[in-house]
């Protein structure tokens, strides 16, 4: 019986795990400059809607269709993002690429909230 509770406590632990690495902003802010990055925000329409990163996919509302959304090029970097650095909600996006086959896959760390207390600008609805 032990044995059964460490299997799937193993499997539970395999199976929420993401292991996309962090981009920092100044690359981000590289990537979206040089218009070589895909960003998904995974903060819920509403919030979206209120303010993203400029060229932001809104996950939710593209959720169903987000290979639509996302480059034909399986190695682009997509970047998703939710509120802030306790935010796990990014998973979900991070998840979602990669089972479509993305191989570049990050996760912006500081959400929203750090790009906004970074200055940086956002954009307000689609």
């Amino acid at each position: 019986m032990k044995y059964l509770a460490v299997i799937l406590s193993v499997l539970a632990l395999l199976a929420g795990s993401v292991l996309a690495s962090d981009i920092s902003l100044p690359d981000l802010k590289k990537a979206i400059d040089s218009k070589s990055v895909t960003l998904i925000d995974v903060n819920g329409t509403e919030s979206y809607n209120s303010g993203h990163i400029p060229g932001a996919i809104d996950f939710f509302a593209y959720q169903k269709d987000l290979a639509g959304k996302l480059p034909a090029d399986k190695n682009a970097l997509v970047v998703a993002y939710c509120y802030s650095p306790q935010c796990p909600a990014y998973k979900l996006a991070v998840d979602a690429a990669e089972k479509l086959g993305y191989t570049n896959v990050k996760h912006f760390a500081p959400g929203i909230s750090g790009w906004e207390e970074a200055g940086q600008p956002t954009q307000r609805g689609n």
